[in-house]
């Protein structure tokens, strides 16, 4: 037991982890996480079964800033994990996953809040004063904090079994879970607002709106709106780089040279002396 333990505690560590440092790479999602388990383990079967229907039940789940959900790749590892262990399926592992991925997301925001909040300021002060190998350091050292800590829950979730694991879930209290459950809710209209906050831009706000009117007014689905969005950025950026284009090419005309205001005077006067004698 104590080797499995080690192994799901490492996968969530290395991947869900891994996600969160390397970017945006589908390291976290039960299809990856499912089939690795289940390869640690020794029933690589099982677990792709399990990631795939995992991952139809987590598909909509996109963890975006302040956005979250659920947490997916620690609900996948141990649902995998403890279903391989009861020699069952997607049976055993559903009641188990759902719960601890909406659990998992708010310890998770609660260790990032804890051991990563309170060093904001150094991280500013770093930048500032330029001392880039301390700011590297401060940050794969937090990394690798927040991740262990991280990777205590399936560790021990698995050292104490799943109908423990299933007993310490069934003793919350339903008004801690129902207040989870709103919290969750909330979430991704205060994490798209953060979101705004950061983009948000006067000049192209005008789509904001424009998306607010199809969704809201004309029911249009969220893929025909994706699609739209795309046709306008892809024009968009056809535009800017036609512009650009312009901009570049009358950049690099010669200069016209223009006379000064007396020799343009005296041309002026020519001119109409020219005129005077042609009409007289």
């Amino acid at each position: 037991m104590l080797y499995q333990a080690l192994v799901v505690s490492l996968v969530v560590f290395l991947t869900v982890g891994g996600q969160e440092l390397l970017g945006f790479t589908q390291l976290g999602r039960p299809i990856v996480i499912g089939p690795l388990v289940g390869l640690l383990l020794g029933d690589v079967q099982t677990g792709l079964l399990l990631g795939a229907s995992l991952e139809t039940i987590f598909m909509g789940v996109v963890n975006i800033g302040g956005a979250m959900v659920a947490e997916p790749g620690l609900a996948s590892a141990l649902a995998v994990a403890f279903a391989i262990n009861m020699h069952g399926g997607l049976g055993v592992a559903l009641p188990i996953a759902i719960p601890l991925g909406i659990i998992g997301v708010e310890v998770k925001t609660l260790i990032y809040v804890l051991v990563v909040g309170p060093f904001a300021s150094v991280f500013d002060r770093l930048a500032a004063s330029g001392q880039q190998k301390k700011y590297t350091g401060l940050h794969f050292g937090l990394w690798t904090l927040q991740w262990f800590l991280y990777s205590l829950i399936p560790f021990f979730a698995i050292l104490v079994g799943s109908k423990a694991t299933q007993n310490a879930i069934n003793m919350i209290p339903d008004t801690i879970v129902n207040g989870l459950s709103v919290a969750g809710n909330l979430l991704p209209a205060v994490g798209m607002a953060m979101l705004m906050k950061i983009l948000w831009e006067n000049n192209i706000s005008v789509y904001y709106f424009l998306g607010f009117l199809i969704v809201a007014y004309f029911k249009v689905p969220l893929i025909a709106v994706a699609v739209m969005a795309i046709v306008i950025g892809v024009v968009s950026a056809q535009n800017d780089f036609r512009m650009h284009k312009t901009e570049k090419k009358n950049a690099a005309r010669p200069a016209v040279v223009t006379n000064s205001p007396d020799q343009q005077n005296i041309t002026e006067s020519a001119d109409e002396q020219e005129n005077d004698d042609f009409f007289s």
